[in-house]
């Protein structure tokens, strides 16, 4: 009975799949307890930024009353700018507007870096000559440089800061997966597609693509800390988001008049805000390259 039982057990073993990569990534992440409470700070991130663009919450952030310069009260959390606004309405929309440049900057930068990348690790030669002069010649200036140039030739505007963000920062990502196609490319797998006749678009984007993908989700992760941090810059040097909106990097640079005062809750509560969103996406960021690279997993 004993034998048999063990008999059992080892055929049990045997036939037992292996995890994927993304199971075992799943399971990693959900037994690192930092990684989730920043995955939760981001998704409450998140939500107060689809609120408030619903018009649900903080809806009177431009709101002007006598009342400037108002401590923290039960009525005003963070108190009031020397308009009389209130700061955590303000602070509010302000990560609505972070975290669209977040998205929407990925969004531009990662399929600007994905296909060129792929197109230079796939078909080598003159092809990937081309490509790398290109985004060599585009590093070699640096990013805060174009932005602020692309920034100036569009005018003021969210939309600017969407398109100088997302045009001038796809190079990293495309070096990534660049070496990552000129490594897969003669691999069995691919390899095998090709004899059974698969084009190159086919070989590329459903046989290569889908095993590099977790580098593209690190670095979409990794992207919305460039985003939020670059628009705060812009917007505190006036290259940003219209002087009205609710910017993160606008009220730091109100803040600059009220510090003489002795007014400080409008630079906490913006820089307090940045803080958080930024070290839980770059925690995050680690949890997911840990979990996620094929190289950590037996670590």
């Amino acid at each position: 009975m004993t034998v048999a039982t063990a008999t059992m057990n080892q055929i049990s073993t045997q036939t037992q799949m292996p995890k994927s990569l993304w199971a075992d990534a799943i399971s990693r992440i959900k037994r690192d307890k930092l990684a989730l409470t920043c995955g939760a700070i981001i998704i409450f991130y998140a939500l107060l930024a689809l609120l408030a663009s619903l018009g649900l919450i903080a809806a009177d952030y431009a709101q002007t009353n006598p009342q400037g310069f108002s401590p923290p009260s039960p009525d005003h959390w963070f108190g009031t700018d020397m308009f009389g606004r209130d700061v955590f309405m303000r602070t509010v929309h302000g990560t609505r507007i972070a975290l669209s440049i977040g998205l929407v900057t990925s969004l531009i930068a990662i399929p600007i870096g994905v296909c060129l990348g792929a197109i230079a690790g796939y078909f080598g030669g003159k092809v990937d000559d081309l490509i790398v002069w290109f985004y060599t010649t585009v590093d070699s200036i640096p990013d805060l440089l174009k932005i602020i140039a692309l920034s100036y030739v569009m005018g003021r505007g969210i939309l600017s800061v969407y398109v100088a963000i997302g045009f001038t920062t796809w190079v990293g990502l495309c070096r990534l997966i660049r070496a990552e196609f000129m490594k897969h490319k003669s691999r069995e797998y691919v390899l095998a597609a090709n004899a059974l006749g698969a084009s190159h678009t086919r070989r590329m984007f459903v046989h290569i693509l889908p095993n590099v993908f977790h580098i593209i989700l690190i670095n979409f992760s990794l992207r919305f800390i460039i985003g939020i941090k670059t628009e705060v810059i812009l917007s505190y040097l006036g290259l940003g988001v219209e002087p009205g909106q609710p910017s993160w990097g606008i009220m730091i640079d109100d803040a600059k008049q009220e510090l003489a005062q002795g007014v400080w809750w409008q630079l906490a509560a913006a820089t307090g805000a940045m803080f958080f969103i930024v070290l839980s996406f770059n925690i995050f960021a680690d949890a997911l390259r840990d979990a996620l690279d094929p190289k950590l997993r037996n670590k």
